[in-house]
């Protein structure tokens, strides 16, 4: 949100009440608090009168520090709070004077205090303007900007009620990345951008997950802790500043410090909750009926009997909304016309070595089987004067369940057990965007800052009654919106795209701007979403698709098995779903390193590399720390893309390629794309391409790549249930490399090959 005119004037109507002066400075006994009282006018003398600030520094966790800005404290609204993991940390405080000329040309004595949690320091010094700057281990990293004397912790008047806002100053060079799943472009500075769920596909400023955190270039991040409609003004108001405001009196922001980029997701995760590890299996080929198509038991065979005559690989199969009759979604009952053996079928898809999902929403369209059951319950959200609250988008006379009622939650879930015990493995939780503000939650919670945190009771109901049903190991969601927390229910996919190249790219863009908001898995509609792909778009989307965490194919009018669009597209889904499955016992390795840390498995570049070229880069991701992939979005079979300094090797060929980091263009057919493996790697490949979930080690074969004299790498290789069984550490002196073996399966018949000649191999166990 706006609330200048320029440099100089606020918009009319507007007034702003900013922090010119601390008057009181105070650490609680405990050492966990910093209390600091604050006023908007510079006073020479005592004074009463005029707007004051109450500002509270904690520290959430190791190198975090969290800034409370308070104008009136009375406000007894119950809102929902993110779910973080907050710990009382105990805070260097030191308190120290200078003395010089202040603007005035006047000697004054300033005030100094530094407040500490690990290496992040907020140095905070009393002077004219008050000066906030924070550091990490002597490096700056950002400073609450300052205007006309004050520093920008500010309570705003405005014609639509009161606001808080905050500036952080964005240093030359200095790019923001991250808000969530968004489609414009990939570097946030110059946007505006309104933290608010809606379903608007995937071609505007809208976004299905919004994430009120963002990652600096400068290795640090900042999330503004509050679950309503946050709006970011990213070098757009004030092209030196991130802005953010949030309606009401209060304000709260959270600075992460870190030695990197990748230590900023490490510890924002440790705040926010790390990604669950999805189970195994759910990192092969999802195949879908579509969402508009009609399709019965037949249909369905059809269909994965048709990829298995083929031989085309798959682990899931994924009922779209027609399991249900029409205009009676979400009943949670199967269409008995069309699916009138329901735990036979489910059972017989099981016996082929398939997991099955269905589609569900947090919605009940008046027409719904339990929509009488729900309302004699008091399960929906209803309006301020007691009526259920409908419209009829979507389905007619649509209403929403109210997750903040235990009563609904628990009928909500008895439904879920019912299709779980019947044989559905897993859910595709769509929706949870369109939820009203109009309307009086169960518990009293404000409708405004619930709009967004909906996602999150929902996506964990669902998340938390598949783990207690089928262990934890075997919960998984296919998730479309999201708020902070959300990425501990994994997986989400991005949404409804065209299918087009633009809408490829876009997904793409969408996508690493999640993985920089804390989320470790993300998937999409391979082929795209709305319409029907042209057979190249649909091709070259599946070598995308493939090289994803996850894989689905997926899409509304039309059905999205591969020979719909010709034979070679069959080929091509067959090679790509068959590599993918070779590489899981790297995938799953590096599945389990973002449960761990929250380093996403894909990666945008500048994660893994500290160039300028890859700053802007949002046509091509890291694959984990070791595979480079650049998607192909052109007709012709031209890609232009950027690599890194170092060697790299291009996986499908062998080809080597000396970088010293620029551009290159190259031409492939649907077989193929830049596929290339980093230098000093020891890459897994697995000998089984026919499933994802097998025995890693049953003739693994590891291959060194672009090893240098003197160099180490190293490797670690899990079993299926994310547990470290193997670890090779290979080191090379002139042309002989050493690999070393440990761990529990250290004595596995493993092949290792040096991808270069001339080099001999010895194995030490």
């Amino acid at each position: 949100m706006k609330f200048n005119l320029g440099q100089w004037r606020m918009k009319e109507g507007f007034n702003s009440a900013s922090l010119t002066q601390i008057r009181q400075v105070r650490l609680s006994e405990d050492g966990t608090k910093v209390s600091i009282f604050g006023v908007s006018s510079y006073r020479q003398e005592r004074s009463m009168d005029g707007p004051t600030l109450e500002i509270e520094i904690t520290s959430p966790g190791e190198d975090m520090l969290e800034t409370k800005v308070v104008h009136f404290k009375g406000d007894r609204q119950k809102y929902p709070k993110f779910e973080l993991n907050e710990q009382k940390v105990v805070l260097g405080f030191e308190e120290s004077e200078e003395t010089g000329t202040n603007m005035f040309g006047m000697e004054s004595t300033t005030k100094i205090w530094k407040i500490s949690s690990g290496k992040l320091h907020l140095t905070i010094r009393n002077i004219f303007p008050c000066s906030f700057v924070y550091d990490y281990d002597g490096r700056e990293l950002t400073a609450v900007g300052d205007r006309f004397g004050t520093a920008m912790l500010s309570h705003v008047t405005t014609p639509d009620g009161n606001f808080m806002r905050g500036q952080l100053d964005v240093g030359v060079g200095e790019k923001i990345y991250g808000l969530g799943e968004r489609f414009t472009p990939f570097v946030r500075n110059g946007q505006v951008v309104d933290i608010w769920n809606e379903d608007g596909g995937t071609s505007s400023e809208i976004s299905y997950k919004n994430i009120p955190f963002y990652l600096s270039s400068r290795g640090y991040g900042v999330l503004v802790n509050d679950p309503g409609p946050v709006s970011f003004e990213v070098c757009s108001e004030a092209v030196t500043k991130v802005q953010f405001s949030v309606p009401g009196e209060k304000l709260d922001f959270i600075v992460i410090g870190a030695p990197d980029r990748k230590g900023v997701l490490t510890r924002y995760g440790a705040l926010s909750g790390r990604p669950a590890l999805p189970p195994v299996w759910s990192f092969g080929l999802w195949l879908s009926s579509s969402f508009t198509t009609s399709y019965d038991e037949d249909t369905v065979n059809s269909f994965i009997d048709g990829m298995a005559e083929r031989e085309i690989p798959m682990s899931v199969f994924h009922f779209d909304c027609f399991w249900m009759k029409e205009n009676e979604w979400c009943g949670f009952e199967w269409d008995p016309d069309m699916f009138p053996d329901v735990e036979g079928m489910l059972a017989r898809l099981h016996a082929k070595g398939l997991k099955v999902c269905v589609w569900i929403n947090p919605y009940l369209g008046q027409h719904s089987p339990v929509f009488d059951e729900a309302v004699e319950g008091g399960y929906l959200l209803k309006r301020p004067n007691g009526d259920i609250w409908q419209w009829d988008l979507w389905q007619g006379g649509c209403s929403v369940v109210d997750f903040t009622n235990p009563e609904a939650c628990e009928w909500y879930k008895g439904k879920l057990i019912k299709l779980m015990r019947q044989g559905v493995d897993a859910f595709k939780t769509d929706f949870g965007e369109r939820i009203p503000t109009d309307v009086a939650y169960y518990d009293g919670s404000d409708p405004v800052r619930m709009h967004n945190y909906y996602t999150y009771l929902y996506n964990k109901l669902v998340y938390d009654t598949i783990a207690e049903e089928r262990g934890e190991e075997e919960a998984i969601l296919f998730a479309r919106s999201a708020t902070v927390g959300g990425q501990k229910f994994p997986v989400h996919w991005g949404g409804d795209c065209n299918s087009t190249y633009v809408s490829m790219s876009e997904s793409l863009r969408g996508g690493l701007g999640l993985t920089l908001s804390g989320f470790g898995f993300w998937s999409h509609d391979i082929g795209g979403f709305e319409g029907t792909a042209s057979p190249d778009v649909y091709k070259r989307w599946l070598a995308f698709g493939l090289l994803s965490s996850h894989s689905r194919l997926h899409g509304s009018n039309s059905y999205r098995v591969p020979w719909l669009f010709g034979d070679e597209a069959v080929d091509v889904c067959r090679t790509f779903s068959k590599l993918k499955n070779s590489l899981m016992p790297y995938l799953y390795a590096k599945a389990v390193e973002a449960h761990e840390t929250s380093i996403p498995m894909m990666r945008a570049m500048l994660l893994e590399f500290d160039e300028i070229g890859c700053e802007d880069l949002d046509r091509q991701y890291m694959l984990g720390d070791a595979l480079l992939v650049a998607p192909i979005f052109r007709a012709d079979g031209d890609v232009d893309f950027y690599l890194p300094e170092g060697t790299w090797t291009h996986l499908l060929t062998g080809e080597r390629v000396l970088s010293h980091g620029g551009w290159r263009r190259e031409h492939y057919d649907f077989f193929s794309l830049p596929l290339y493996v980093r230098e000093n790697t020891i890459l897994p490949i697995g000998s089984h391409t026919d499933r994802p979930d097998y025995d890693y080690l049953d003739g693994l074969e590891l291959r060194i790549y672009a090893l240098a004299d003197g160099k180490c790498a190293e490797r670690v290789i899990c079993d299926t249930e994310g547990i470290p069984v193997l670890k090779a550490v290979a080191e090379r002196n002139g042309d002989v490399i050493t690999v070393t073996l440990s761990g529990s399966r250290k004595d596995a018949d493993v092949r290792i090959a040096a991808m270069e000649d001339g080099l001999q191999v010895e194995v030490v166990r």
